[in-house]
């Protein structure tokens, strides 16, 4: 598979330059990569495996739509995997990576009156990206990656259309989130930590929930 396209393709996807429910003509995307057929046919596969794109026969390669349902099916899923993974990694846990979560909730801080919903995702996925490090799971990883990925588009959908308000309060509840664990993690006591995890991410999903409906419904 060719990395390089597959990365500038779900990238595109994940940031909505290629918005849900956009069709593309697979010839038109093979002239936009400067590549044959072929390569892109794997490299669509694995998108399609990923559940972002859907190839359709004879139509061409759909961008997959935002459905609120099924993202929540998918949200349940993940409230099981990263409640596991807080936990291994709070079993794990090393007194000297905290400078990892002060730094965290100092580029938060630098958000709260600059909206930039690309840097806020970046802070996010650097604390997952320690979360799952830690946990030293490679299959617990590569799960809650994929359902991460399936949930992100949503959340990126929201804060792209947030007003300063909301916007700050999103900066305010990711902090909120890595000040706790930071605090908990050196308390030693990882059933905790899992569920504090478990629990942020439950708040973050009735927020995108009441959001996108609100959204839906004014659009």
């Amino acid at each position: 598979m060719n990395i390089d396209i597959y990365n500038q393709l779900r990238e595109r996807i994940l940031f909505l330059e290629y918005e849900p429910g956009q069709i593309f003509k697979e010839l038109d995307l093979a002239d936009t990569f400067k590549v044959s057929r072929t390569p892109l046919r794997t490299v669509l596969s694995r998108l399609e495996w990923e559940h972002l794109v859907k190839i359709l026969p004879r139509t061409g390669v759909l961008i997959t739509e935002l459905e609120l349902n099924r993202i929540t099916d998918v949200f349940q899923a993940r409230l099981e995997v990263e409640e596991v993974i807080g936990r291994l990694a709070a079993e794990r846990f090393m007194p000297g990576s905290l400078s990892v979560f002060a730094t965290l909730i100092e580029d938060c801080d630098r958000l709260l009156d600059h909206k930039d919903p690309r840097a806020l995702a970046e802070i996010d996925g650097r604390l997952k990206s320690w979360f799952s490090r830690e946990a030293a799971n490679q299959y617990l990883t590569e799960v809650s990656e994929r359902l991460y990925t399936l949930t992100f588009r949503l959340w990126y959908f929201n804060m792209v259309r947030m007003n300063a308000n909301d916007w700050r309060c999103e900066v305010m509840s990711v902090r909120e989130e890595i000040r706790e664990l930071s605090e908990l993690l050196g308390e030693n006591d990882p059933q905790r930590v899992g569920s504090v995890l478990k629990n942020h991410l439950t708040k973050h999903t009735a927020r995108l929930r009441e959001n996108f409906l609100g959204f839906s419904v004014s659009r």
